[in-house]
């Protein structure tokens, strides 16, 4: 049995929060960046003696790794909760802003200052489940 839908009128705000996260990955790339620079870290290598240096690159490299979650869980969820969707990503968004800003004070405890990021993604995970449910019919009341 085919599933047909139509995608919310309001999809556009999980497509704007889609896009929202791709500024944040810039401005992670960025830093990293300007942190070979500053510590003298020449590519090819991931990693240096210096911490500083460290805790700037595993921040990016770290929202890298949960980005395709985030990505798979914006999007299903917001086939049925699209505002909902949206704003559960901009608290992802939020928190891994203040994850990297904790990172980069050179303390990698003051990373959890953004470890609300995932009240977002759960929220996601939670409202993917619905939709998943909803689309084999298992579930009626969304």
């Amino acid at each position: 049995m085919a599933v047909t839908f139509a995608l919310p009128a309001d999809f556009g705000y999980v497509i704007l929060t889609s896009i929202a996260s791709i500024f944040v990955l810039m401005w992670k790339g960025y830093k990293v960046g300007a942190a070979r620079k500053k510590y003298e870290v020449p590519y090819p290598k991931m990693y240096s003696d210096d911490d500083r240096f460290n805790c700037v690159q595993r921040a990016h490299q770290n929202t890298l790794e949960n980005y395709p979650q985030f990505l798979i869980l914006l999007v299903f969820a917001g086939l049925t909760f699209p505002k909902l969707s949206a704003a559960a990503g901009m608290v992802w968004i939020v928190g891994r802003v203040f994850y990297a800003l904790g990172y980069y004070s050179g303390d990698p405890k003051k990373r959890m200052r953004g470890v609300f990021a995932y009240i977002g993604l759960l929220t996601l995970l939670v409202c993917s489940i619905i939709t998943a449910l909803k689309m084999l019919g298992f579930v009626n009341f969304v």
